[in-house]
């Protein structure tokens, strides 16, 4: 009688018993990391039910977490995700002796030679099947306002392929690929650009050995790129990716270097036209108004892109910073102008649905590259449990990196109980790192989980103790 008494009393006392001591397995593995970095985790059971919590509702920087509340808004306000995309395909016109090329939210497009869908060449070929002679070449990309870079974004992220700008006209992912290769010892580099955007400024040098420390710069809106620092007389190969500030005017200016080898004569400018950001591109200042967008026109030729979920598999998988940007806008565009701020406002409404706090996020971009951006792990891992119950949550769970496998966490948890059962999006910022997603721990029990570090100190990283944290719950569970 007293041992069927004392069973349940034992139950009650050990299992926060249980939770406190892994709480603690997890604060000891967070008290080796630099002094000053503060974290954040929530780990949730099947039922919902907090299996650890640390800091659950503090505030922190989320970083390219950031893109699976993109991603996620993308799955539950856009229809038809996994057919071909019918809405984000680049176009072109004929108006008045002048090529228009229009951009409509795909970031597929391509000039590849061996381009074989999403081709800017198909649309080069309507051109010169109709004429052989246009005035100007016009790069429009007035689907959405111009807002090429986000708030909060660093400044000093804008000449490289992850601050590269963001338009509604994108071309080669908006980034040019630059190849350097050693010169003879004690002379400048060899710079092979593929096309002729850019004006190189060579300050760089060879030396010996085989290191590559170059680094390049140009202000913004500049085609005048500055290439600096030191290769080696045997270092290998690994080209630069620079990015590109006025996508419009870049796709234009390819556009024409297109026609003119098809033997259509361009006798005028390139240029870009662009829409200006206003008051009506704000849902807050609309106050239920619709947003007043621009006028469909007809089209010579028009491209049909592959099916938005395979892109969001890669932004997912790649953490591809102008495809998540993109995205927000095309899920922006549902409700009105395409803004940001357009797309923040899907956000909130998926966010919403899913019962999470307003005060447990704030975004300012789509990618996670701005600075303002902020999420809670509570709130997060609320959202993940959300997106789980959706009929789109496996596919979008798929579209997640899996730990020791592919994507940005193929060489991350690799001979742990967790290599192959992991499946989370990262971040990385100054001074964040973060991990979110689901986990399979060793009962085969599935896991949801998000954990933040923040104010990481300088050429320090926290991805070790993350993860470490995570072996220990999975270990525990």
């Amino acid at each position: 009688m007293k041992r069927t008494l004392l069973l349940p009393l034992l139950l009650v006392t050990t299992a926060p018993a249980f939770a406190q001591s892994l709480e603690r397995r997890v604060e000891a593995v967070y008290a080796e990391a630099p002094v000053g970095t503060r974290f954040g985790l929530v780990v949730l059971d099947e039922k919902g039910k907090e299996i650890v919590a640390i800091h659950p509702d503090g505030r922190f920087m989320p970083a390219s977490n950031t893109k699976m509340f993109t991603t996620a808004a993308a799955y539950a306000s856009l229809s038809g995700l996994d057919r071909p995309d019918g809405t984000g395909g680049a176009a072109v016109r004929i108006e008045g002796g002048d090529v228009i090329l229009e951009g409509h939210g795909d970031a597929r497009l391509s000039s590849a030679k061996d381009c074989a869908v999403d081709c800017l060449a198909t649309l080069a070929d309507a051109v010169a099947a109709k004429t052989r002679r246009v005035r100007h070449v016009i790069g429009d990309d007035t689907a959405f306002p111009d807002q090429r870079w986000s708030p909060g974004m660093s400044w000093n992220n804008i000449p490289g392929r992850y601050g590269t700008g963001v338009s509604a006209l994108t071309l080669d992912d908006n980034e040019l690929v630059i190849e350097v290769t050693p010169g003879t010892l004690g002379a400048a580099p060899r710079v092979l650009l593929p096309i002729d955007y850019f004006t190189i400024q060579n300050h760089a040098v060879t030396v010996a050995g085989a290191e590559r420390k170059l680094g390049y710069d140009r202000d913004i809106n500049s085609r005048v790129l500055r290439l600096t620092g030191t290769i080696g007389v045997d270092a290998k190969p690994d080209p630069l990716r620079v990015g590109i500030d006025d996508p419009a005017q870049y796709a234009a200016w390819r556009f024409r270097e297109l026609l003119a080898a098809r033997g259509v004569k361009v006798t005028g400018a390139v240029s870009a036209r662009h829409r200006a950001l206003t008051p009506g591109d704000d849902p807050e200042a609309r106050k239920g108004a619709p947003a007043v967008r621009p006028p469909v026109q007809a089209a010579l030729a028009r491209l049909t892109p592959p099916p938005l979920a395979e892109d969001v598999v890669r932004i997912n998988k790649e953490s591809q910073n102008l495809h998540a940007e993109l995205l927000m806008r095309r899920v922006g565009a549902r409700r009105g102008s395409g803004s940001i701020a357009d797309g923040v406002a899907e956000v909130e409404a998926m966010l919403a649905a899913a019962g999470v706090p307003r005060t447990a996020w704030d975004l300012s971009d789509g990618s996670g590259m701005s600075s303002y951006n902020r999420a809670a792990p509570r709130g997060t891992a609320t959202m993940l449990r959300w997106i789980a119950a959706q009929p789109w949550g496996p596919a979008w769970r798929a579209s997640l990196p899996v730990g020791g496998v592919d994507g940005t966490l193929a060489r991350r948890f690799k001979g742990t109980l967790l290599e192959g059962k992991v499946f989370a999006k990262t971040g990385t910022l100054n001074a964040t790192n973060a991990l979110s997603g689901y986990l399979v721990a060793k009962s085969g029990r599935t896991l949801t989980f998000s954990t933040f570090a923040n104010d990481v100190p300088a050429d320090a990283s926290a991805t070790k103790y993350l993860d470490a944290a995570l072996v220990a719950v999975a270990e525990g569970n």
